[in-house]
This record gives structure tokens, sequence and C-alpha cells, in this order.
């Protein structure tokens, strides 16, 4: 009896069924890379392929997302390699510019993501499409730059926690808290190359939480992390493709290392404390701390989407951002940033003080658009807190949800929303 990653992958191998532990080559769906990745994939490919065999150009994407709009010669030359190398060989599925956004919010809007399918890309949140129902996981671009050519890859078949969902969020509560929440208790090892499944009452989260909690869930060490394809998923992916796709859920009696249930009406807004995403404190807890902060960033593959800039557009709306602090919202894709232009929200973010980036992730792993000074603390909706993570190695990130990181904003610190007056 079988996991819901392991009924994915044992189709993928053309097998019967995969147990735990067993090592399996299996066909790949999609390959995935970016500006930093590509180029160390492309070199690969070259010493493995001179003549260019490839299995499936249209199963090769490349976003242009960490370090674009260019920010120095060195990024300028990576995606110039890049844009070469897919003009050469006639890969279609190239963005950049204004074509492009942050990879993981850009390839599930674009399509090119459907339940039952096996993702592999050169990037650790590759993880985030399992809130599609499929099994998707990052690897190094050496491997990138075998599924390239062969159209396959190898990995150890993963053993299964199950996390049973139910019940709804409180207000101001969202998939961000919830995340942090399991990191918190479990550990960044605490599901040390596992499969996170998510079942139950899946669909009182929307599409937007399973997209955070799954981009998330390798900060926790897993392998990957997928949600059972109810509703909202199938509603997404029928607005997103024309393409028939195979949901998938787990056997009655499959083999779970462990069975967790969680009631979402007891989650409450969490905020991990530097510099490990597992040092997670409750709002009320983190706000007797008194912690000041000099910069808010709202945005990335975790929560760069637009019901993210919804709920800190709430927030904003009408306030001003505190004085001394710096807010920066990077919407994660042109048709998010669109999106949030017609129904008004970069006017309110732009009215209460906030600078507005083109889609990039840019700050997310101290690239650009928002380095931090020694000293300087910034809470932020990224993913990561490590030292030195945002810039200087004494700066401080604190990681939070939209809601928590734009009442931040304006009060200057972090609080809880009943104290700030939500």
């Amino acid at each position: 009896m079988m996991t819901m990653s392991q009924k994915i992958l044992a189709k993928k191998c053309g097998k019967d069924s995969v147990s735990a532990g067993e090592l399996i080559c299996t066909d790949v769906d999609l390959v995935l890379s970016n500006d930093i990745t590509g180029p160390i994939a492309i070199n690969e490919f070259e010493k493995m392929s001179a003549n260019g065999k490839f299995a499936n150009r249209d199963k090769i994407v490349f976003v242009m997302d960490h370090f674009t709009p260019n920010k120095d010669i060195k990024s300028a030359e990576n995606c110039k390699k890049i844009r070469e190398f897919s003009v050469k060989h006639g890969i279609k599925n190239f963005y950049e510019g204004g074509c492009a956004g942050i990879e993981h919010a850009l390839l599930p809007e674009k399509g090119h993501i459907k339940c039952g399918e096996l993702i592999i890309g050169a990037d650790s949140h590759t993880c985030t499409y399992g809130a599609l129902n499929a099994f998707s996981t990052g690897m190094g671009s050496t491997d990138i730059a075998a599924a390239m050519q062969t159209g396959r890859t190898w990995l150890k078949v993963p053993s299964g926690v199950n996390y049973m969902i139910k019940g709804k969020f409180n207000n101001f509560v969202s998939g961000k808290d919830l995340i942090l929440d399991i990191i918190g208790k479990i550990g960044v090892d605490g599901a040390l190359y596992k499969s996170m499944e998510f079942t139950g009452d899946t669909q009182n989260l929307s599409i937007d939480d399973k997209f955070t909690i799954s981009n998330m869930v390798v900060e926790a060490g897993a392998k990957n992390g997928i949600f059972q394809a109810d509703q909202t998923i199938v509603d997404y992916l029928k607005n997103r493709t024309d393409d028939d796709f195979e949901a998938y859920t787990f056997d009655p009696n499959a083999k779970y290392e462990k069975s967790i249930e969680i009631n979402l009406a007891d989650i409450v807004p969490n905020v991990a404390f530097p510099n490990i995403p597992s040092n997670v404190k409750d709002i009320y807890t983190a706000e007797k701390l008194n912690i000041k902060i000099d910069q808010v960033v709202i945005g990335s593959c975790t929560n760069g989407r637009y019901g993210d800039l919804e709920a800190a557009a709430k927030i904003l709306n009408g306030k001003k951002v505190a004085k001394n602090v710096r807010v920066i919202i990077i919407p994660a894709t042109p048709e998010i940033y669109s999106k949030a232009m017609e129904n008004g929200l970069l006017k309110i973010f732009l009215d209460a003080g906030c600078v507005i980036s083109a889609p990039t992730c840019g700050p997310c792993l101290g690239g650009h658009t928002g380095i931090l000074a020694a000293g300087e603390r910034c809470v932020s909706t990224t993913n990561r807190n490590f030292v030195g993570r945002m810039g200087h190695e004494k700066s401080e990130v604190y990681l939070a949800s939209p809601v928590i990181a734009a009442i931040s904003a304006v009060s200057g610190y972090i609080l809880s929303p009943e104290k700030f007056g939500g």
C-alpha cells in the first residue's frame, strides 16, 4: 500500500509498486533551471552531449529570476549564456524580462504543472509544485543536465508522513503560519528525505496556502511535499491548462511513518526568529520582545502571489509605513503585478510609502533590491533566515506571513493583529 508520492513514482518508473528506500530510475515530466543554476547545467550538458541531444526540448524550462533584472556583469553573462543556448537549440520555454517571474509562481501560472507529474528543478524550492498534487523536488545541476539529455532521473523513494488537516483558520492566520508551526515543532531535519503529505480537509486551504506550505517543506529537510487533489486544485488547473491530468490520493492502508492531525483553528500567527527557520515563536511571545525593525519584504516564491499581496494591502490600506522602515513589495509574476495594479493594490502600497519591485527573487537570497546592512532587522515573507541570507552577516531576518509583515511595516515592531488593532 503506497503513499501519494510512491504511487506517482511507481507510475513514472513503470512498476506496479515501489517502497520506501528503493532506488529507482524514472521518467520526468519537466526539467527546470534558472539564471544561477542554468549555466552550470548547460556546461554539464555540453560535456555529456556535444551534439545537443535532448529527450524532449518542450519539457525543459529556463526562468531568469534570481539576479534579474541583471544586477551586475556576472548575472548578465549568465542570462546571455542561457538565452543563446535556448535560441540555438530551439528551447521555447525560456522566460526573461517582462515574460518572466519568480519560477515557482510562474510555472503553475503558465500551466506547466499538473497533477500526477514528476518535476525536477535545479532549485531547492521546486518542491512547491506538490501544491498541485505533483511529485516535485530539487536536484543538482548535473542531474538536471542528465535529465535534459535522457528525460529520466534516479532517486530513492521517500517514506511518508501524513498530515491530516481539519477545521479552518481563524482571521489573520494563513498557510505560512501553519508551515512555520510544523517546522518549529519538528526542526529543520525533522522530515529529512521524507514526503510530507497533506490530506483531510485540504479544501479549507486556499491554493495560495497550499503553494506556501509545499514551498517550505524543504526547510524541514523533506524530499517533497504533496497535497491530495481537492476541488481547489482541480479548479486552478482547469483555469491554467487544457491538458488531461490524473489526480492521486494515498492508499487506505498506506505505510506512513506517522500520521499527525492538525486542526487549523489551533494555529496562530508565527514568526521564525534568526538564524534558522525552526526558531519559531508564536506572535504573542514574539511581540513581548519589542523587536524593532528596519525593513519589510513582501514577495518571493513563498508569499509573492496575489492572495499574499491582497492580505498585506488590507493591513496597509489608508496607513503609512513607520518612519525609518523600508518596505519592498515584489509581485511574483507579471500577471500578479498586473492584477494588483488593476485592483488598486499597487496604489495602496505606494500611498503607504512602499517600494514596488519588478518580479524577482532579489533580496530573498541576498541578491539585490533590499540588501541589509550590519545590525539591521528585516521581517520577510521569504523562506530562509540563515546568517547573512539577506545581506550582512550581522543582519537579522524574521520570517512571517504577509499579514504580520504588513503590521510590522506600519508599527515598526513585530506585533500581533490584536495589539495592532486588527
